[in-house]
């Protein structure tokens, strides 16, 4: 017995959906991406059924390398994929979704800000990193020794950092600082130490245990990271918030995909501080 067309396609459709529902959904990578990402999965899991297994594991450079070896189906990024990254998988086909835009701060705890150090030039960032400036008097604050948590480096967010401190984070000298791993370990070194900062996403700035500072063009004009500035390149230490795929997206990571550009998407990015794909002008925003 033939079916109807319409009722064909109808249960085409159906097991499609139960096949994407079925489907186990490996994701990987930024933790700044992860935000938005995991409230996503959690809400897809719930309507729709769908398996998700969402992890933070090594960062941008984790969510490349899981998505260059199989590990993962979407890898998370808060950076731009290089001509580096794509080289170390050479059989791979790095296919790009960016869904947000996010804007890298430097932060300090209380202390700091209240000592009155509001904003940083390229020049005082650099002499803070490569050891010159080691008191926060030295570039306007009070007599306070600074202590600098520096991020992972193939973290997204210290190649954002490095990117505008020296250009091209290859160009960014060895620092020798204590390290620190995901944002929320960034944020509480720093809102519990003394005189201290670190590089971390704008988002995870509270304005309360601890504050973003605004950058300092050569120019002398200081931009915060607002959205206008953002968008306008203004602030120098904005980046693309991205999710990558072994070719183009199908079955579950793509349904996923389509939903970070969809207007529920949309309302996520923007209850973590992020800059949606619309507001971005993003192909398949809606």
């Amino acid at each position: 017995m033939k079916l109807p067309l319409r009722l064909f396609a109808a249960l085409a459709l159906a097991l499609a959906g139960h096949a994407s529902a079925q489907e186990l959904l490996k994701i990987n990578g930024s933790t700044t991406v992860n935000l938005a990402a995991a409230e996503a999965a959690e809400q897809l899991r719930a309507e729709k059924g769908m398996k998700i297994q969402i992890d933070s594991q090594g960062g941008s450079s984790g969510g490349v390398s899981s998505c260059g070896d199989g590990l993962a189906q979407i890898g998370m990024l808060s950076k731009p994929l290089t001509d580096e990254d794509r080289a170390k998988y050479p059989k791979v086909n790095f296919v790009v979704t960016q869904v947000g835009a996010d804007a890298v701060a430097m932060i300090v705890s209380k202390d700091v800000w209240d000592g009155g150090v509001r904003s940083l030039s390229r020049k005082q960032m650099q002499d803070i990193y490569e050891g010159r400036a080691k008191n926060w008097k030295d570039v306007g604050g009070h007599d306070q020794r600074i202590v600098f948590f520096n991020k992972e480096p193939g973290r997204g967010t210290w190649e954002t950092f490095a990117s505008w401190a020296y250009g091209n984070p290859k160009k960014a000298p060895e620092a020798n600082f204590p390290e620190v791993g995901a944002n929320e370990e960034a944020r509480n070194k720093v809102a519990t130490t003394r005189g201290a900062m670190s590089q971390l996403s704008a988002s995870w700035a509270d304005g309360k245990t601890v504050f973003a500072l605004a950058l300092r063009d050569d120019d002398g004009k200081i931009w915060e990271s607002t959205p206008e500035n953002i968008v306008s390149g203004k602030y120098g230490m904005a980046r693309p918030l991205n999710l990558i795929t072994n070719g183009e997206p199908t079955g579950a990571a793509k349904e996923f995909i389509a939903y970070m550009l969809g207007e529920r998407g949309a309302v996520i990015m923007k209850k973590n501080g992020y800059m949606t794909p619309k507001e971005l002008g993003l192909p398949g925003a809606k």
